[in-house]
């Protein structure tokens, strides 16, 4: 299996990042491939896209000002393949990835991978308070994956604080 591009260009408003690419992502080259896979949908819906868009259209992403890339470039069937090893090169070579292109906001998508890059054992959604970046806002949403048992809403919820931060520098209240 093929690791997939990354799709990066400096000053970015924000840089998603994954576990690692799926078996579909490194079949067809393209960033949240697997249909079961809810990122597309969640993007539209939270606000941040005008429309749906297809995982083959995940270069024009960086029109909009969005970036993909993920913690571990070598596809598997699930994150609980990726070796120890893996996190640790990976955690370094996406620091610095993010500080070369020093996005406004690195969104990882899932807990577990900002706490592979963080190397906090505990984390809560959306904006973090104590940054691991010097230039750069890190939120943490939840997996796309339809594997996650949380409810779509409350996934396109927290992701939408982001739109509200892009137009207007602010935080969303924490309830």
């Amino acid at each position: 299996m093929n690791p997939i591009l990354d799709y990066l260009k400096p000053n970015l408003d924000v840089i998603f990042i994954g576990f690692n690419p799926s078996v579909k992502s490194s079949e067809t080259g393209y960033h949240y491939a697997n249909p079961n896979n809810r990122f597309w949908k969640i993007l539209f819906e939270s606000g941040l896209t005008p429309r749906r868009f297809l995982p083959e259209e995940n270069e024009k992403l960086l029109e909009l000002g969005f970036g993909l890339t993920n913690i571990v470039s070598r596809p598997t069937k699930a994150a609980d393949e990726i070796t120890m090893e893996e996190y640790r090169e990976g955690r370094e070579e996406l620091f610095k990835k993010l500080k070369h292109y020093q996005p406004k906001v690195a969104c990882f998508v899932g807990k577990g991978v900002y706490q592979q890059f963080s190397e906090k054992k505990s984390v809560s959604w959306g904006f973090q308070d104590l940054s691991v970046l010097e230039h750069t806002k890190e939120f943490v949403a939840p997996s796309s994956s339809g594997l996650v048992r949380m409810k779509i809403d409350d996934i396109i919820e927290i992701y939408s604080e982001l739109p509200l931060y892009l137009k207007t520098g602010r935080f969303a209240h924490k309830k």
